[in-house]
């Protein structure tokens, strides 16, 4: 025994050399290449060393709930020395994280399936604690077992009170219910531990890939290391056309995947029941096989999600207020058009074209052989024949994409010259120009953003405001103004680093970095407070501003300010915007302010859930209100659409969806004053 007991320590000990020595070849390839190309490379020193140390640590056990605090202490040696080892070629200090990843792993196994066929006492007094910033590290090794049994305690309430609204019902069936959701908790968390430990490529494989990416983002939120692993693979496999849900999902900070939006016309779409944001909990298919999201590899995932053999797919999920529901979907052909620019009628006292752009897409991402803004002037001109008074485009919700469309978007709506800057690592500066005359639209034009506006987004709000040939109306944008391009480490493609190589700058000279687009009509959007900008990372780059001098020619801009006192005045007086005001400072105190300790009683917890389904009520019902806007399609549009039932169908989502966005009837009368500005 003795014999076996030392040939897995030697085994072990091995298998984690290999880590190591991989790691540090790994980390020397995308440190040369980071110094050589990065937009503005730093220094390998202990401000590096601290970031990637805490984030990593943070990564491990951002709930301090799985080292001690002696088991920290010992990590804590590494705190100041990653520069070093990374100098000397040394990445051996992965085998201390892996190890104590790995024991530590193991023994909250342990204490979990010892607390799991105890009765857990409901009445006592424990309290757990929330805290917006880290607990510190200060755990015994004595307090496992009381630490997670309160966890687990909680947990448990937490998912019967997601249940019902009714206490006097839950309370009636608690020792039934109890014993359910126990049995499921229990599972999902010894799932989740059993999933990481019995990994075919080893704890250490995840854990390299995690200080990687961490080590990365040191010198900046948007240059990340990626392999060509099953996460990758998965995630761009939704995003294809073919046999589809009809819906494109991400992964969150939590490593869950969230639904991050509903294809129109697609099988998601048609039950109603989807939103950004949901996190997907567990699929399954008719065949009996069923996959819990949280202790499931996601190429498993990805096989039973796009195996042609399983046509219908059964989605647990869970909504923003906590409720779980069943969803069965039967896959079907989509098209890759259904995420491309459309375009629609808008009357109330004033006839405009409304324009959603949803991404820069180019033609290599399929959804058009030509691209975002040839399609835009497609548009246009299906609405000039309608005689439009006004244009609204729609870039909420735009993360960004190919800047040489946006590029040419800003080169349709002004004459001539210049739209942005770019500067790369070596400060010098590229102008970005319009070089072709005329314009496709000479109307008034509102562009509304929001604070998930972001990248090509920002690129082509900038260049439209600087030449005042639109006003931006909603909240400040994201906030970034990096370009990244993909770089394999070596001649084998196997390994990538998303790399920042250059910063674009507005033609006055001032920058979006941080900064953001600033509306010139502000707009109370939901959830604004709370978006994650620019600014939230710690390792964004800075804001700054260069000096060009650059010849354009702006429009006029006179009548602003009137415009703006109207508008202003009308927000003020929206009975909508003051509710979303109110409902936004209730979200605000929810995420922001701190959160008492808690009492973990079933009604204590049951009452602190049903305040989040109260004000989760009240989003509902302003996402739910319809605005007083005539909507329609072009007249092109509504010809075309009477012989494509599938086309019908897509149309007709994105007009209820149009019908109740809240910033509609404000934007169309915006563009009524300007039309009247002087008269």
């Amino acid at each position: 025994m003795r014999e076996l007991s030392v040939l897995i320590f030697l085994t072990t000990f091995s298998l984690l050399g290999q880590n190591s020595a991989k790691t540090c070849e790994l980390l020397s390839k995308i440190n040369t290449l980071i110094q050589l190309e990065h937009f503005r490379p730093k220094p390998i020193d202990d401000s590096l060393s601290v970031y990637v140390f805490d984030t990593f640590i943070d990564r491990l056990d951002g709930n301090r709930n799985l080292f001690t605090k002696l088991e920290y202490e010992k990590l804590c040696k590494h705190r100041l020395q990653f520069d070093n080892y990374i100098q000397q070629n040394d990445c051996s200090f992965m085998d201390d994280f892996v190890s104590m990843y790995q024991f530590a792993l193991d023994r909250k196994k342990k204490t979990l399936e010892k607390i799991r066929v105890e009765v857990l006492d409901y009445n006592g007094k424990d309290t757990v604690k929330f805290s917006k910033k880290s607990f510190p590290f200060d755990l015994a090794a004595t307090d496992f077992e009381r630490v997670w049994k309160k966890r687990m305690k909680f947990d448990v309430l937490e998912n019967i009170s997601k249940l019902s609204n009714n206490l006097d019902s839950l309370d009636l069936n608690f020792a039934k219910l109890e014993k359910i959701a126990k049995e499921k908790i229990f599972e999902s968390n010894l799932c989740k531990i059993n999933n990481i430990l019995e990994n075919k490529k080893g704890i250490g494989y995840d854990l390299q890939n995690d200080f990687l990416n961490i080590f990365c983002s040191y010198f900046d939120p948007h240059t990340n290391f990626f392999s060509q692993d099953a996460r990758s693979g998965f995630m761009s496999s939704l995003t294809t056309s073919g046999l589809s849900l009809g819906l494109n999902v991400t992964l969150n900070e939590k490593e869950e995947i969230i639904v991050d939006g509903v294809v129109p016309g697609g099988p998601a779409a048609r039950t109603n029941k989807f939103e950004k944001g949901d996190v997907v909990l567990k699929v399954s298919n008719k065949n009996g096989i069923d996959y819990l999201v949280s202790c499931t590899s996601l190429d498993k995932i990805g096989e039973l999600i796009f195996s042609d053999s399983n046509e219908t797919i059964e989605m647990t999920i869970q909504k923003k207020n906590g409720n779980i529901i069943d969803i069965l979907l039967k896959k079907q052909i989509m098209k890759a058009t259904e995420n491309a620019v459309s375009s629609y009628i808008i009357e109330r006292e004033i006839k405009i074209g409304y324009l959603k752009i949803p991404n820069f897409y180019s033609n290599f991402d399929g959804f058009s052989p030509q691209g975002c803004a040839d399609d835009v002037a497609k548009e246009i001109v299906k609405l000039k024949q309608d005689n439009i008074q006004g244009l609204v485009i729609d870039l909420q919700d735009n993360g960004g994409g190919s800047m040489e469309e946006a590029i040419k978007l800003a080169g349709m709506f002004i004459d001539y010259g210049p739209v942005s800057i770019l500067v790369n690592s070596k400060s010098k500066q590229t102008i970005l120009k319009d070089y072709n005359r005329g314009s496709v639209y000479y109307g008034p034009i509102v562009i509304l953003i929001n604070g998930n506006s972001a990248s090509a987004s920002e690129f082509f709000s900038a260049a439209m405001q600087d030449y005042n040939r639109a006003m931006i109306v909603g909240s400040k944008s994201l906030g970034k103004a990096s370009m990244q391009t993909i770089l394999p480490l070596d001649e084998n493609n196997q390994d990538f680093v998303k790399l920042t190589v250059e910063k674009f700058y507005r033609i006055t000279g001032d920058s979006n970095q941080i900064k953001g687009i600033i509306p010139d009509i502000a707009l109370p959007i939901l959830y604004d407070s709370i978006v994650p900008r620019e600014i939230s990372y710690k390792t964004a780059l800075k804001y700054d501003e260069i000096h060009p001098k650059l010849r354009f020619t702006p429009f006029r801009k006179d009548y602003y300010p009137t415009i703006i006192e109207h508008s202003n005045l009308r927000i003020k007086n929206n009975a909508l915007f003051n509710e979303i005001i109110l409902v936004n400072n209730e979200i605000n105190a929810l995420y922001n302010n701190p959160k008492k300790p808690l009492l973990i009683t079933f009604e204590d917890v049951f009452n602190d859930i049903q305040e989040i389904s109260s004000l989760w009520k009240k989003v509902k019902k302003i996402v739910a209100t319809k605005n007083s806007c005539s909507i329609s399609n072009s007249s092109y549009d509504a010809e075309k659409l009477k012989f494509d039932n599938y086309q019908l169908e897509i149309n007709d989502y994105k007009i209820k969806e149009l019908k109740t966005n809240p910033y509609v009837e404000e934007v169309v009368a915006i563009l009524n004053d300007i039309t009247n500005f002087g008269k």
